[in-house]
């Protein structure tokens, strides 16, 4: 298998995501880009270049923390960096996604440093809420294509207290969100994705 041993579970669960999200719009042409915890300093992630609706094992290969590839020859997304932080910051954390949606294009674009979401039933997919009665304020980071800035200033985030909340945006280009596995991965970024679907509305209205 291209880019080091991937169990053939966690590249079904990959290819899945991918198929799932191209269904919804959210990773058009080659966008977007997906990961999966191996183990102790590895990880499973999308190589450059291909459409993420059309996985197949060998668009996976596998990078460790720092995000340098197992085999030299593949190369992996641009944006692995960003992955690397997510799992080395949060033990917990076994998967991560990253979509190119219209709301999250749309709304990043039009906001400050962050999107409040309150009252949405959906809101109980994130960690410590168990009631709409409930806000979060959705961070929202300017674009760089220098990741390694790019991840320092998501670190620096973090470092502000915003670890409680499984997700970020980054202006005009993206959301990343992550879970324990893949299902709630998905799980949190379909809650997600329908909550700015709803911000967007509102505000056409």
């Amino acid at each position: 298998m291209a880019g080091g041993e991937i169990p053939p579970a966690i590249a079904t669960a990959i290819i899945e995501a991918g198929r799932r999200m191209d269904a919804r719009g959210w990773v058009p042409a080659t966008a977007g880009n997906f990961s999966v915890r191996l183990g102790p300093g590895r990880i499973a992630i999308t190589r450059s270049g291909f459409h993420k609706g059309l996985l197949t094992p060998d668009a996976l290969m596998v990078v460790d923390e720092a995000g340098v590839a197992e085999d030299a020859s593949l190369r992996p997304s641009a944006e692995t960096g960003l992955h690397c932080g997510i799992y080395r910051r949060f033990p917990q954390a076994g998967a991560a996604l990253h979509g190119h949606s219209v709301p999250v294009t749309v709304l990043s674009r039009r906001v400050g440093g962050a999107i409040t979401l309150s009252g949405y039933e959906l809101l109980k997919a994130f960690p410590g809420l168990a009631t709409h009665e409930a806000s979060i304020s959705l961070p929202v980071l300017d674009n760089d294509q220098d990741i390694p800035r790019l991840q320092s200033r998501v670190e620096a985030l973090w470092d502000q207290g915003a670890t409680h909340i499984p997700g970020y945006l980054i202006r005009g280009h993206g959301v990343y969100v992550w879970g324990r596995d893949m299902p709630e991965a998905l799980l949190r970024l379909e809650a997600l994705e329908f909550m700015l679907a709803c911000e967007l509305e509102a505000r056409k209205l």
